[in-house]
């Protein structure tokens, strides 16, 4: 009698890897097959597996106390947590608000933004607007805000509209424009989205500097989010940069909002905060965005059971620190730049690579599905990584995000010299191995 699943994974009665262990930006399964984690699991353990000192804090914390309820106690380890992002966040981005998830982070975004309003005494501003390439988390609110038309299509009856603003696809421009001779028009569209349904009746904007998941590293153009800003100002709508992805080195900056001369009004972080030590997220706003509910409620109606528990928080304290000390925000551009470059070489080698974007170690890269007669592409190519041993992160593009033809590739921060080019064999092999079912397309 075979062995039923009691798990429900990802594809119900798949046969995944039992994974074993992790070190560095290795990961070994149960088979002890080797992995290079090139996708840092979800974009996740950007500060690699097992490392010593946030394992130790980790210890550390939870012998002292891991869970409080924040309604009845604050922590050490939570007031400081919040204290370091404030140092680290520009501008004045001085407020955090933690919860477990990048999902539930930019759903509190999405209720402050609201609220923001509220406080002041406006309560028609109950809109928030995002973009037609864009994720921004599951939940039915963050999903709403969220143009990825294939996570969306179950549960469309169920959404709010929210997704209208061109994306920044200088590849595919939906304008049928070149780069430089556009006038930022994928920006200006904001402008005229807001006016079609009344400044009066918007709270904010919510975009990824870098789209992931939805768009392989779409990255605007010079000038893209200082006309967005500009563009938020003028109405009175509140800029959400959510950054679950981009944030804390991954684009080779503390923020990928920071390759823009702007400042959003709410920062939303996960993913990298705790780097897959701990589930923590936090939607971090500033004094503007917090003044009429400092003077008003002072309440931010949001939360959740764990949010800011002493243990995820220091979890993260350690990681920042961790990230700081090793200048891992600077080894990413470093080497995000080697892998950026020997990819675009590469586009002359493999003619179905259609275009090479991101920054840092956020690296999108897009195939010419035309090449090819497979109707996911995508997981065509991280089938066969995996099998070699290394690991991809799936993503879309195309025109609105509809075809699945493009990967992350996404290692953690500390990844060497050496290991790149440890990475760029495997990944060169991957190619060939493409190349050899690539049929000619005239």
């Amino acid at each position: 009698m075979s062995k039923r699943d009691y798990l429900i994974k990802p594809l119900v009665g798949e046969n995944y890897p039992t994974i074993d262990r992790g070190e560095n930006i290795y990961l070994w399964d149960k088979q002890g097959k080797k992995y290079i984690d090139g996708s840092s699991g979800a974009v996740s353990a950007s500060i690699g597996h097992g490392v010593k000192e946030v394992i130790d804090e980790m210890t550390k914390q939870a012998s002292k106390v891991a869970f409080v309820y924040r309604s009845q106690f604050t922590s050490e380890a939570a007031e400081a947590l919040a204290q370091k992002i404030a140092e680290l966040a520009p501008g004045d981005l001085n407020w955090s608000f933690f919860v477990n998830s990048g999902t539930e982070a930019t759903e509190t975004a999405m209720k402050m933004a609201i609220q923001h309003f509220q406080e002041r005494g406006i309560f028609s501003k109950t809109k928030i607007l995002s973009r037609m390439m864009s994720y921004h988390g599951i939940t039915m609110g963050a999903l709403s805000m969220s143009g990825h038309p294939l996570r969306r299509k179950r549960f469309t009856s169920l959404l709010e509209d929210y997704p209208m603003v061109e994306a920044p696809y200088c590849k595919r421009c939906p304008y049928g424009l070149t780069s430089g001779n556009c006038e930022l028009l994928c920006a200006t569209s904001l402008e005229r989205t807001i006016q079609k349904l009344g400044p009066e009746n918007v709270a904010a904007f919510i975009a990824e500097p870098i789209v992931g998941a939805a768009g392989a590293a779409l990255t605007p153009p010079k000038g893209y989010y200082e006309k967005i800003s500009e563009i938020c100002k003028k109405h009175d709508v509140l800029f959400i940069a959510d950054e679950v992805m981009t944030g804390i080195g991954r684009t080779g900056e503390m923020f990928g909002v920071n390759h823009w001369n702007c400042i959003p009004d709410i920062l939303v972080l996960g993913k990298g905060l705790a780097a897959g030590y701990t589930p923590i997220a936090a939607a971090v706003a500033s004094d503007r965005v917090m003044q009429p509910i400092i003077e008003g409620s002072r309440l931010v109606m949001s939360g959740h059971t764990f949010s800011g528990n002493p243990l995820s928080a220091s979890v993260a304290l350690a990681v920042l620190n961790y990230v700081e000390k090793n200048n891992l925000v600077q080894n990413s551009k470093i080497q995000g730049e080697k892998i950026i470059s020997k990819l675009k070489e590469w586009q002359t080698l493999f003619p179905f690579i259609f275009d090479v974007r991101g920054e840092g170690l956020l690296i999108g890269v897009e195939l010419n599905e035309e090449f090819f007669e497979s109707n996911s592409l995508t997981s065509h190519v991280i089938n066969i990584a995996k099998s070699k041993g290394l690991l991809l992160y799936p993503s879309v593009s195309g025109p609105y995000g509809r075809v699945e033809n493009s990967f992350l590739l996404s290692p953690p921060l500390v990844i060497s010299d050496d290991q790149v080019g440890e990475l760029l064999i495997i990944l060169e092999e991957v190619f060939k191995d493409l190349n050899n079912e690539a049929k000619e397309v005239v």
